[in-house]
């Protein structure tokens, strides 16, 4: 991490001073939001609302979103990263980037009370661009204002759109307005693709690394495990399609190959400021994903159809899968009912493999919202008995494991938890689900194989909870003298507090970064 700060000079209004030198995490959700509306933002926040609508609850337990648009642009050739933010918060996402694997430098441009009422953020902001951006080293400066910058205002659409060749794009993802860090990356990739769509608008723009395919491309959207894109290659040759780039992309170039789609397939269906890009570009956009051999028909049909495929290639691509997947469920059934949660988008896919492989499941819950381009999963699972939960909260995921008791839980690591205290067997989506293929033959293997394995283990979590029998749990877990005094009235008791002031403007919790 860099310190990128230096010493500049502009004063805010003076009847805000005293507003912005107050805020800070501590200050919660509600009051950073109506400082961010008070800061000229508010038509940042309704785009937030109507583009990642929260539902029935303020905001699903997860991670701060902003790691998700860091991890993009982390991932990216030749593009450096800036994040202005509490100290802390840059710490925690620099550490967690590092944890997943970053290799690469994060800038910061830290403030204190001084520089928000001054002004002096902004200037140290526009100074470290104008320092970092070298075009020998970088095609783009992804800068991200975390949750006090946002609140404060800091007008990054300011900052020069481009310096020396280098593209500057600015981005808010504050904690009190994207609810996920799935959301998070669709912010930084709808920028990105708008950009560069003025770009292109504009006149010739740089070719792909591997040069410009000459068929008609598919745009994927979402992250998804490297061989997926290959598979849906497969799948799309024998209609004289090619897989395009996947979004989020790689390499700033890729962006303009993934406009220059004939279609767009919104395999994550909350990609929703990057679908608006496609759409003004004129892209037809394609929901759900090539799983199983019900969900890949339609899928194929679905392309086929907005991108005027003839029935014969069109014919020839849906019975090649349906054999070849078809074959591939046979050999790899599920004995065994499931629940499933996860954060990453691709639950609902999750969930329809799986019903085709054979597993009774009872309950998909995802921290994202439901859109239009969920839609036919959304169905189609519950036409096979699976209740889907949108913007589901820890507490739900929990009481479906309670209801249904599966033999097996797909889920968040609290959900993984919950389970095993429950001798019941348990899987990590993110690091063990989504990490494994899913479409066409081989993701029937690649699931029941770890799936299977898994409830095969039943018996070791039962030997396991005999074994530690009589040891007590929770705060009267271990070997004791004097067991624990029970605190049950007392934990009542804040709970309860805790309740009456669930508004954090009363109750100043913490929010995001």
């Amino acid at each position: 991490m860099t310190d990128l700060a230096t010493d500049t000079r502009e004063a805010l209004p003076a009847e805000r001073a005293d507003d912005v030198a107050d805020l800070g995490c501590h200050a919660g959700a509600e009051k950073m939001k109506a400082a961010a509306q008070a800061s000229g933002k508010t038509e940042l926040l309704e785009r937030f609302e109507r583009d990642y609508p929260k539902g029935p609850h303020e905001q699903p337990q997860s991670m701060c979103p902003a790691f998700g648009s860091l991890r993009v642009g982390l991932r990216m050739r030749r593009v450096a990263t800036i994040l202005s933010g509490s100290a802390c918060c840059v710490y925690g996402l620099t550490f967690t980037s590092h944890f997943y694997g970053a290799r690469r430098t994060v800038g910061y441009v830290p403030f204190n009370s001084e520089t928000l009422v001054t002004g002096k953020l902004y200037e140290d902001i526009r100074d470290a661009v104008h320092e970092i951006a070298d075009p020998d080293d970088y095609d783009a400066v992804i800068v991200t204002n975390l949750c006090v910058p946002t609140a404060s205002g800091i007008p990054l659409q300011m900052l020069p759109k481009e310096i020396d060749g280098v593209r500057i794009v600015g981005i808010d993802v504050p904690g009190f307005g994207v609810p996920t860090h799935a959301e998070a990356k669709d912010v930084l990739s709808g920028a990105m693709l708008a950009y560069a769509r003025q770009e292109a608008s504009a006149g010739p723009v740089q070719a792909p690394r591997g040069g410009v395919e000459e068929r008609p491309t598919v745009t994927l959207l979402g992250e998804m495990f490297p061989v997926d894109p290959v598979m849906v290659g497969s799948m799309l040759e024998p209609m004289g399609l090619a897989c395009g780039p996947t979004v989020p992309v790689r390499e700033w170039r890729e962006l303009y190959a993934a406009l220059d789609c004939a279609a767009v397939a919104a395999i994550h269906p909350f990609y929703t400021a990057s679908i608006r890009e496609f759409e003004a570009a004129g892209r037809p956009v394609v929901g759900s994903g090539p799983v199983g051999t019900e969900g890949t028909d339609a899928w194929l049909s679905a392309i086929a159809d907005v991108c005027a495929v003839g029935n014969d290639k069109r014919d020839a691509a849906r019975n090649a899968m349906r054999g070849a997947i078809g074959g591939s469920i046979a050999e790899n059934r599920i004995d065994g009912r499931i629940t499933i949660s996860g954060y990453e988008g691709s639950e609902l896919l999750v969930a329809r493999l799986l019903c085709e492989c054979g597993a009774d499941v009872r309950y998909v819950g995802t921290a994202c919202p439901k859109t239009p381009w969920s839609r036919d999963d959304a169905e189609w699972l519950d036409a096979h008995g699976v209740h889907v939960q949108y913007r589901a909260s820890l507490e739900q995921d929990i009481a479906a494991f309670e209801e249904f008791e599966p033999d097996l839980a797909i889920g968040t690591t609290p959900v993984v938890q919950k389970a095993k205290e429950a001798s019941t067997p348990a899987l990590y989506f993110t690091n063990l689900i989504s990490a494994r293929p899913l479409f066409g033959p081989a993701g029937p293997g690649a699931l029941a194989q770890i799936v299977n394995g898994a409830i095969a283990n039943k018996a070791r979590f039962d030997a396991m909870t005999e074994f530690f029998d009589g040891v007590g749990a929770g705060d009267t877990a271990g070997i004791w003298e004097d067991v624990p005094a029970d605190r049950s009235a007392f934990r009542k008791k804040y709970a309860a507090r805790n309740r009456v002031g669930k508004n954090s403007v009363d109750n100043g919790e913490a929010v995001g970064c």
